[in-house]
């Protein structure tokens, strides 16, 4: 900085800059830049007179009320949530004056709401003893918490705030919901409070980053010259993340244009009013329908104490709530086919020709003979045995007649995403002689609560395999769902050898429920 001041006064073009106003704007943009600070600036005021610190004047009642009413906006919105809009944060002492009278025409109507947006759009100005007083209303009067720290420069002394024990009126409480409405002229000690509730994660911000200004300026006047230097003389520090909001603002949790904010608030708001039934809801279903009877019962009772826990307090949108709950899921079951799914919507009819059965089949198909008369056979998805049995002749034609006369046959699933269930019984029967049926495989339906067996088929189209020559599974991470039961019963039965990776771990077609 001395370099700097060194370099400007020895700058002949600065020097000859004959406007003290054009000067102090070009000594204000070196000083920016030089310490990149946006909020030191230097002003030519001949007619400046330092302001004095106004003693507290003995206003009316009535002229308090009116001035309560003007600086603070309160309504409560549809949906019984409180909507306070301050422009003004108020000290202690303007508070301990004023206090009967902001129960009276404020706390007292916002009190028994269910949810609260303040709206700091506007906020502009406070005094730095209003921090705790806001602060506190919002959290417990035990234990005290320490919601910051203020250094200042010229006592070089530094102030702790803490939570306060008692207040004036009840407390808003820490359960119910409080959003903080922000935008980039929001500064100073409102970008304090906002900061403080955030990392306390007792307020989600919505709106704009804010000013990033700061809790003191002074303005000191610059040797025998009409110039006055304005400079921050005070910074934050807060306890918990051990950084100030000043300079670079409060960052918003969820970001939106300061004009859509307080829309976008009141829809957070309605969404977490629902998110303890939505979560029930589904805890109920999982205990009710869930395939391992024993695991959903527990995945249900957990889920539920995780709710109550407060941890689904700050989701924002639907998707963060699909995100949570499906990740919530897989931690408590382990199974990460258990999980939530956005509305995917039904695929239209289809009428396919042959011609398009045969096109589609030449590209799911692969086929090859290798040398020794070892086939090679690759398909990444089952289809559905409805669809299978339309074109079985034409899989059995184009693909099947390829490789049945092999003396061994690789089977490659490695790259098989699964798909359904229902065509594994006539595949797995070409591995198999007519000589007798054979038990597969026996599935549980959880909702029916009944069980079936998976049986070879006695009639199929096409030569069988048969089961004496030689059958290798190529398998991956990525084998999954009706490739995996095959796999397992193929392997099971000892009828393949399995080469390469553990599959997936996925599951039968999972069933969706609203």
């Amino acid at each position: 900085m001395e370099e700097a001041i060194e370099a400007a006064s020895s700058n002949t073009e600065i020097l000859s800059i004959p406007d003290p106003a054009t000067l102090s704007s070009v000594l204000t943009d070196g000083v920016k830049n030089t310490i990149g600070d946006s909020r030191v600036q230097i002003t030519y005021e001949p007619d400046h007179i330092p302001a004095a610190p106004p003693a507290m004047p003995d206003i009316p009642p009535e002229h308090l009320a009116a001035v309560i009413k003007s600086t603070v906006g309160v309504e409560v919105l549809d949906g019984n949530i409180a909507y306070l809009k301050i422009q003004h944060i108020i000290g202690e002492e303007m508070a301990q004056k004023v206090g009967p009278l902001l129960l009276e025409y404020i706390w007292d109507k916002v009190l028994p709401t269910s949810a609260m947006i303040l709206d700091f759009r506007y906020s502009v100005s406070g005094e730095l003893s209003g921090i705790p007083y806001i602060v506190s209303y919002f959290t417990d009067s035990e234990p005290l918490i320490h919601i910051d720290s203020v250094y200042d420069r010229p006592s070089d002394t530094t102030t702790e705030l803490w939570s306060m024990p008692t207040l004036l009126g009840k407390r808003y409480g820490t359960s119910k919901p409080l959003i903080i409405l922000t935008s980039k002229n929001t500064i100073g000690i409102a970008e304090d409070v906002a900061y403080c509730l955030k990392n306390l994660k007792r307020a989600t911000i919505v709106g704009e980053n804010t000013a990033g200004g700061t809790v003191k300026t002074d303005k000191i006047k610059v040797g025998d010259t009409d110039f006055y230097l304005s400079v921050p003389v005070a910074k934050s520090i807060n306890p918990i993340t051990g950084k100030s909001w000043e300079i670079n603002g409060v960052a918003p949790d969820v970001e939106v244009a300061a004009e859509d904010a307080l829309d976008t608030a009141i829809a957070i708001i309605k969404l977490r009013a629902e998110i303890p039934g939505l979560v029930q809801a589904a805890a109920t279903l999982i205990d009710d329908n869930y395939a391992f009877p024993s695991v959903g019962a527990v995945v249900a009772q957990k889920l539920e104490a995780v709710v109550a826990s407060g941890e689904y307090n700050f989701v924002s949108t639907k998707e963060e709530l699909e995100a949570k709950l499906s990740a919530d899921l897989l931690k408590l079951s382990g199974d990460k086919c258990l999980k939530t799914t956005s509305n995917i919507p039904a695929l239209p009819p289809m009428n396919p020709t042959p011609e398009m059965f045969i096109e589609l089949i030449k590209v799911s198909f692969h086929t090859d003979v290798f040398e020794n008369n070892i086939g090679y056979l690759r398909f990444d998805m089952f289809g559905d045995f409805e669809h299978v049995a339309a074109i079985a002749q034409i899989i059995v034609e184009h693909v099947w007649n390829k490789v049945v006369d092999t003396d061994a046959l690789i089977l490659d699933l490695r790259n098989n995403v699964g798909g359904p269930t229902t065509s594994i019984a006539g595949f797995c029967s070409y591995f198999f002689d007519d000589v007798k049926q054979i038990v597969l495989d026996n599935l549980y339906d959880r909702p029916s609560n009944t069980t079936r067996g998976v049986l070879t088929l006695t009639k199929l189209t096409g030569r069988r395999y048969g089961s004496k020559k030689s059958l290798l599974i190529l398998t991956s991470g990525a084998t999954a769902g009706a490739a995996e039961e095959f796999v397992f019963i193929m392997k099971r039965l000892g009828r393949a050898m399995i080469i390469g990776e553990t599959t997936s771990g996925g599951c039968h077609p999972p069933e969706n429920f609203r």
